[in-house]
């Protein structure tokens, strides 16, 4: 699924309700952290995502949405250079 988007940037997990607001909550961290708070908030979600996956009751995307918080931090650093 994630493969057929240009970016991170391009799809949501399981719903759409980031990608109906006008901006995307990562976006607004983007411009108000810290570069080192904004990476570290983007490796906290992969560690959560990753240690709750399979654990949690009915659709289990948990997987999936840490895959894309890593793709967000490989672009995000690849984009730095």
């Amino acid at each position: 699924m994630m493969s057929e988007y240009k970016n991170a940037d391009d799809y949501q997990i399981d719903g759409t309700h980031y990608k109906d607001m006008s901006i995307d909550p990562w976006e607004v961290q983007e411009l108000v952290l810290t570069r080192e708070e904004f990476i570290g908030g983007l490796k906290s979600q992969i560690i959560k995502y990753a240690m709750r996956q399979g654990k949690k009751e009915g659709a289990d995307h948990d997987a999936e949405k840490a895959k894309h918080y890593a793709r967000k931090l490989r672009e995000f650093l690849a984009n730095e250079k």
